[in-house]
């Protein structure tokens, strides 16, 4: 069994349960993939798979070292790579395949992407800060305020929330449920949202908690 599988975002929408409730949820074209490594404590120290998703990928976009290395397993056009760690009696192998058949409806699944960039944004908008009174004479309005004391430590500390590079960062949502599997055209419908763009790479894993 394997440990989870790779895909791309396709979209948000909504369905109907058979009791008229509305659940928001979100596609995900999850596979084919195939074992590009197997990774062994004897050789590697632990034990995991290199999973790949097998896409229509221009000869040109990949480098020479990629190429060979995949052509080892016969993977050739996989651009988007990822280990996952394995469960102890895992009989994965080079070679093997991963569908999405694999997951089924009601299972819980941690879903890792890269969130939307929104360049530059100062602390109200990155961190909620509250900032000032915006009336009555007050000129602080959405200033950070403080970044530390003069005296001592007399330097700024290392994690002060400022303002800077907002999003771009990698983002798993946990325990997302699997609300349908349509094996024929390889889509995963989750409950609830996903991190990052339409036609943004994911990684969905089982549920760890």
């Amino acid at each position: 069994m394997s440990p989870g599988i790779l895909g791309k975002k396709i979209g948000m929408t909504q369905l109907f349960r058979p009791d008229g409730q509305v659940v928001p949820v979100t596609l995900l074209k999850a596979g084919p993939c195939m074992v590009v490594q197997r990774r062994t404590p004897a050789t590697d120290g632990y034990d995991a798979v290199q999973l790949g998703l097998v896409e229509f990928v221009k000869p040109s976009r990949i480098n020479k070292p990629s190429t060979g290395h995949l052509k080892k397993a016969g993977a050739e056009g996989t651009r988007f790579l990822r280990e996952l760690l394995l469960e102890p009696g895992t009989d994965l192998k080079q070679g093997d395949k991963v569908l999405v058949g694999e997951f089924k409806p009601a299972d819980k699944v941690d879903v890792i992407g890269i969130s939307k960039g929104r360049g530059f944004a100062g602390v109200v908008k990155r961190h909620h800060f509250r900032g000032g009174d915006g009336s009555h004479g007050s000129m602080f309005h959405r200033a950070p305020g403080s970044i530390g004391a003069s005296s001592y430590p007399s330097r700024v500390v290392p994690g002060m929330r400022m303002g800077g590079h907002m999003g771009n960062d990698r983002v798993t949502v946990r325990n997302l449920e699997i609300i349908e599997v349509d094996t024929e055209d390889n889509v995963l419908v989750v409950k609830g949202a996903v991190p990052g763009p339409n036609g943004g790479y994911v990684v969905v894993r089982r549920a760890k908690r």
